[in-house]
């Protein structure tokens, strides 16, 4: 990456599968000054909290044996509708005109989620994507990385 150019207003949402960042540049394209706008958090529940089902079975139709099914993994599940709901929040923000522009920060797990769940309005204003993980990162060295 030789330097993203971060435009005045522009949205840098930085994530993954349990946090989000959502970071708006106040100042221009050359100084950008990035700063907090919201902060999402799926909280870390245990796999007991989520769910409690044993794998089912399955009975062959001809004979009695049986065959497990694969265990549901919940933490998963609760990783799509998080960003599910990351999606739909900034659908909601491109069609007010909260923000005209977007960069996706995110490891390649949490990308291919979110651009399944991105609407026609997200996905054309997804200025660029990184495949990278800064979400623990201070904000001020989400910005270098960036700009570098």
């Amino acid at each position: 990456m030789a330097g993203l150019k971060i435009e005045r207003g522009e949205w840098i949402v930085v994530a993954d599968g349990a946090r989000a960042l959502i970071l708006e540049n106040v100042g221009d394209s050359k100084f950008p000054d990035l700063r907090t706008k919201e902060v999402f958090r799926q909280p870390d529940a245990k796999t007991s909290e989520l769910g409690t089902d044993r794998p089912g079975r399955a009975f062959n139709s001809v004979g009695s044996n049986r065959s497990a099914m694969e265990q549901t993994d919940w933490h998963e599940q609760e990783e799509r509708r998080f960003l599910a709901r990351l999606a739909a929040r900034l659908d909601k923000a491109v069609q007010s005109g909260e923000t005209k522009s977007l960069i996706l920060v995110a490891p390649p797990r949490p990308v291919g989620v979110l651009r399944h769940e991105f609407s026609k309005h997200v996905r054309k204003a997804l200025r660029a994507e990184i495949e990278r993980d800064y979400v623990k990162m201070p904000v001020d060295e989400i910005a270098k990385h960036l700009a570098a």
